[in-house]
């Protein structure tokens, strides 16, 4: 038998027309045996019924702890230490646990960044939708049930019996996070709080997720509170937007009012920092923020940005704390900025040095109908059973030359990383060949290659955390690298070349003595690829090398990898699913679908008409943080087949939008060709010419 929750009508006014969400002068600490280190100072904000509040900011400035301090779940170091959060004109803090009990999951419902954290893997989805409303509303089995089914089918998920009947794991990232969004909406909550929850998923699930999250809101009614670093999806869905920085709101208003009206310089630095359409490698560089995030019992007198800060006036910015202050232009529009109205906007500080474009030289590599298969037994947990292959890359032809950027795009399961790993020699091929400087390596497995092929190829990784020895210091560990790449004629030299490295990264020779737990994670990617570049490398596979970063830090990471590549002649393989950052940075792109290469060619061939379905798709769902700019609204059905039974025919066909234009059932029977549609310029697709010739641009801007 269910504990039913208690009744949240007895708690809450019946009728209330004011704000769903309240939030005044909030302060959150939390204690430590050391000290009080606060989290959350002075901040305000308010969500009116139906409306979407974005709230954006980098990694630490508090977002996730407002959010926990709405559900008043800080655990037992936090507190509330000053101010209020009213829901429904009801004040949280004054409420009892089993008052809470009523609000929690009934009135007030928050979606987590990882689906898992919220599913219980030992139950199958079906009891687990059932039980929100059978514990908050009472309802019987039958009539959970039905409402069960009803919500799976509002989240657009396929045959809603069978999704009842799994388990988590049978699902898919996508499909968990539905299922999430379906436990959250089943009491019909009155606020929803959306704690960054793309993150994890491909930019095609990511876009049916937000568009989802958008007609369920409307559906229902319901107001939210959307959490991101992500200004683009904050625009896509959201009414308003409120910027943190180090436990601050420093300005909030209406969308429109902050994109194209900004009034303070932390959210002027944050969108300088992120690769807008326009912005350009050689001639619009991006601008980083410099200096670092202060740390919570570090902070700043006065203006918390003030170190930061292009604008900063010492003996005014430092003297006292700052108030927000409200803005005669837009609806409810405020600032934490003394010189809001000193400040010329409309021109911002300059960019960084403009550079030379590099012209790609010679060919460095060479891959030639590649093909990597793995055998995998039916029930591989127990043995036994049938072998079945899967094909994770499938014929794939490219090649790169020297001082050039290919970038690699595509959802996950598409083949990137297996790519990489053949090129490193963690895998070898199935079939095919890898020519390095016209020697081939396909078949050389790392431990067997010699110390010019390892130091030639090399990789940086996601995530910067789990790549450093956290037992070594900085400079021991680029030090390795070195006396692995057989690098310098003794200690002394292999120090001078490490403090190079480290000059060449832009981090302070003092750092060589410090530990990884000491550096952030855009210090911790510096050094991933000092190492990277330690013995040379004709060629750096960059994987995902700043989706763990906040936009800020990318900014830095991505221009340094740029600098140091023109400066070493280096190829760059970028693999990416950010198609902003890609267009921005790369030479040439290649499309991967299901393990094939679906289109290649430069960055503007791809970028525009004719496209492959694919990449039509793959540009639609890109979040691009412009109000200028419009998109063609394409939304891929269904998840990526599976590489164990992939598709007949083309292996984009289950999903494609332009099926129905090819005639017979060729998508079905047939894999494409690879066509040139012009010099340097390959895609895989049935589509004849005039109907390619028909597409129209994706994404427009009003220059357009």
């Amino acid at each position: 038998m269910l504990d039913q929750a208690p009744d949240a009508s007895a708690i809450l006014p019946e009728a209330y027309d004011g704000p769903i969400l309240e939030i005044e002068n909030l302060s959150i600490s939390f204690f430590t045996r050391a000290r009080e280190i606060p989290a959350v100072m002075d901040f305000s904000c308010t969500v009116m019924p139906g409306e979407a509040m974005g709230l954006v900011g980098e990694s630490g400035c508090g977002k996730s702890t407002v959010a926990l301090g709405v559900m008043q779940d800080l655990g037992v170091n936090g507190r509330v230490v000053g101010g209020t959060i009213k829901y429904k004109g009801r004040d949280l803090n004054s409420l009892s646990a089993r008052e809470l009990r009523a609000i929690r999951g009934r009135e007030i419902a928050m979606i987590y960044q990882e689906p898992m954290a919220s599913l219980n893997p030992a139950m199958r989805i079906g009891e687990q939708l059932m039980e929100v409303p059978m514990i908050h509303e009472g309802i019987s089995r039958d009539e959970a049930r039905k409402r069960a089914l009803e919500v799976i089918t509002d989240v657009r998920l396929p045959d809603p019996e069978r999704m009842l009947r799994s388990y988590p794991h049978q699902l898919s990232g996508g499909q968990q996070q539905r299922i999430v969004i379906a436990m959250a909406l089943m009491s019909k909550p009155s606020l929803l709080i959306l704690d960054e929850p793309t993150t994890a998923l491909d930019v095609t699930v990511e876009a049916a997720v937000v568009d989802l999250v958008k007609d369920l809101g409307r559906k229902y009614g319901t107001s939210m509170l959307f959490i991101s670093h992500n200004l683009g999806l904050v625009l896509e869905t959201c009414d308003r937007i409120c910027v943190m920085y180090s436990g601050e709101a420093v300005e909030t208003g209406a969308i429109a009012d902050v994109f194209d009206d900004m009034r303070h310089p932390y959210t002027q630095a944050l969108f300088r920092s992120i690769p807008l359409p326009g912005a350009d490698k050689t001639t619009r560089p991006l601008v980083a923020i410099p200096g670092n995030f202060p740390l919570p019992h570090e902070r700043p007198k006065g203006c918390n940005f003030g170190p930061r800060c292009e604008y900063f006036q010492s003996g005014r910015c430092d003297a006292t704390d700052i108030l927000m202050a409200d803005l005669p232009q837009g609806d409810r529009h405020q600032t934490r900025c003394l010189r809001h109205d000193e400040i010329d906007w409309a021109n911002p500080p300059q960019a960084a040095e403009t550079a030379e474009r590099t012209e790609a030289g010679d060919v460095v590599l060479k891959v030639e109908n590649l093909r990597k298969y793995y055998e995998v037994a039916a029930n591989s947990m127990f043995g036994g059973g049938e072998t079945r292959v899967v094909k994770a890359n499938e014929t794939l032809s490219f090649e790169a030359r020297e001082s050039e950027t290919l970038a690699i795009v595509g959802e996950s399961g598409c083949g990137k990383s297996t790519l990489a790993k053949v090129l490193m020699g963690l895998e070898t091929a199935t079939e095919g060949s890898v020519l390095l400087d016209n020697r081939r390596i396909e078949q050389i497995a790392i431990e067997n290659r010699d110390t010019r092929t390892i130091s030639s190829i090399q990789m940086v990784f996601q995530n910067p955390f789990d790549t450093l020895n956290p037992s070594m210091t900085v400079g021991r560990q680029i030090i390795r690298a070195l006396e692995i790449f057989g690098i310098g004629d003794s200690d002394e030299d292999r120090r001078n070349r490490m403090l190079d490295l480290l000059d060449l990264v832009k981090l302070p020779r003092a750092f060589a003595d410090r530990m990884p737990r000491q550096l952030s994670g855009g210090q911790k990617q510096r050094v991933g690829i000092a190492r990277a570049f330690a013995g040379g490398a004709r060629i750096v596979v960059a994987d995902e090398p700043v989706s763990a970063l906040d936009v800020s830090v990318q900014a830095a990471v991505t221009d340094l990898l740029m600098e140091i590549q023109r400066r070493e002649k280096t190829t760059l393989l970028f693999i990416s699913h950010d198609l902003s950052i890609v267009r921005y940075l790369s030479d040439r792109v290649m499309v991967m679908y299901l393990g094939h290469v679906v289109e290649i060619g430069t960055t503007d061939q791809v970028f525009s008409p004719p496209y492959h379905p694919y990449t039509e798709a793959l540009l639609s769902a890109v979040p691009i943080a412009d109000t200028s700019v419009q998109k063609q609204h394409i939304v891929l059905e269904g998840d990526i087949p599976s590489a164990m039974n992939p598709p007949s025919g083309c292996p984009f066909q289950t999903r494609c939008r332009w099926k129905s234009d090819v005639p017979g059932n060729l998508c079905e029977t047939e894999v494409p060709p690879t066509r040139t549609l012009a010099e340097g310029h390959q895609i895989k697709c049935h589509l004849a010419d005039d109907i390619l010739a028909q597409m129209q641009p994706v994404i427009t801007t009003a220059d357009d």
